[in-house]
């Protein structure tokens, strides 16, 4: 295998949020033009000097980000459409930092956005994937729920892990969303109140499911010597990897393609598991969560659930997890998910993040996985982000 360049001197800024509402009227294309235009007044450049846009959407379509230029009104010279779900975050960050390596744009807009109303989930799941329609639909499943009940039950009965385990990590992320303004979560997590909600899919109950939800995610990416000229606080990109289809041999997915490429990851950044000061995890549903803590390296396979017994998971605990109270209680709009923990980790290390900041944080991983079949999501990925000295 070739030996891969580094990502020196590639630098993440800017991070956006257009705060989450549950339903809206508004589509996908009014969130990304509300993205672009805060990362405009935030940086202090001018519109026309972004000449890079990746763009990630579920309800986007039929639009793609081609047609996002011409209603915002940009002309990038470089363009990338990003469909990898909760993977989108790490992917378009890695393609926009090669490309301002590479000289074909100086400032790449990232937005993730979508909307959310009555009707957007059920369309979007039925166009979502034929694979796992056809997989799953003839046997009275027909969403992610039973999708993820099918997983959490195997890893549950391949590695003793309770719900109790998992309860700790959805208590621990509602304990982080308390201290995030724009969280639709407003009211603390108790495990009595996780062992007893209701019902969805079992083994998934009420709090291992995400709120769907509208809003946008969004940052820039630029050489370091530019965010340093624009006087912007930023953060560089010590490290980064992705793969697709991992270990499929395995009957269900218990590891992702985390495992495959850690090395390889923390090579990059001259770093160990152990020099990380948090992680902010795709958490579509606590099993997942779960995985990446092995994966990753930070314990071995089938470790997990003894790993988050003996870990507190909150943003001032001993491994700070999803500080921001991850989609699990902040919400999942969409495709924005995926970019959650990366405009996190810019707060988090560019002393942004509040009441909510991990105390002298120098090292953040942020995970992406997305685009799930019937037993498996087929995109992960993960970027090492490192404090501007």
């Amino acid at each position: 295998m070739a030996r891969r360049l580094s990502y020196e001197g590639v630098a993440v800024a800017v991070p956006v949020t257009v705060p989450y509402v549950r339903y809206s009227t508004r589509a996908a294309h009014w969130f990304i033009g509300q993205a672009l235009e805060r990362l405009v007044k935030a940086s202090g450049l001018r519109k026309d000097q972004i000449d890079g846009l990746t763009v990630s959407s579920f309800s986007l379509a039929p639009d793609t980000a081609v047609g996002v230029t011409q209603h915002l009104g940009v002309t990038p010279r470089w363009l990338d459409h990003i469909p990898t779900g909760g993977a989108s975050g790490v992917m378009s960050l890695r393609r926009a930092a090669r490309a301002v390596q590479a000289g074909d744009a100086d400032v790449v807009a990232c937005i993730a956005a979508d909307t959310n109303h009555v009707e957007s989930f059920r369309l979007t799941l039925g166009a979502f994937s034929n694979f796992a329609r056809d997989a799953s639909y003839p046997y009275g499943s027909g969403g992610p729920n039973s999708i993820f009940a099918f997983i959490t039950s195997n890893y549950m009965r391949t590695y003793g892990a309770t719900r109790e385990d998992f309860g700790r990590i959805a208590v621990a992320q509602r304990t982080n969303a308390l201290q995030n303004p724009n969280a639709l979560f407003k009211k603390p997590l108790t495990m009595d109140e996780y062992m007893g909600a209701r019902s969805i899919s079992d083994p998934i109950h009420l709090f291992d499911c995400v709120m769907p939800c509208a809003g946008a995610e969004a940052f820039l990416v630029m050489r370091e010597e530019r965010a340093r000229d624009l006087g912007l606080p930023h953060v560089l990109v010590r490290g980064a990897i992705e793969r697709h289809n991992a270990y499929a041999e395995d009957p269900v997915m218990v590891r992702g393609g985390w495992r495959m490429d850690r090395d390889d990851l923390y090579a990059q950044a001259g770093a160990k598991p152990a020099d990380v000061d948090f992680i902010q995890t795709y958490d579509d549903y606590p099993v997942i969560v779960m995985l990446q803590f092995e994966d990753l390296g930070f314990c071995e396979k089938g470790e997990g659930p003894a790993f988050v017994r003996e870990q507190s998971l909150t943003f001032d605990g001993s491994f700070p997890n999803n500080t921001t109270g991850g989609q699990l209680s902040c919400g999942q709009a969409g495709a924005a998910g995926g970019f959650l923990g990366m405009t996190e980790a810019i707060r988090q290390l560019t002393d942004q993040a509040g009441s909510r900041a991990v105390r002298d944080a120098k090292l953040g991983l942020v995970t992406g996985f997305g685009m799930v079949t019937y037993d498996r999501c087929l995109c992960t990925g993960a970027v090492l982000l490192g404090r501007s000295s």
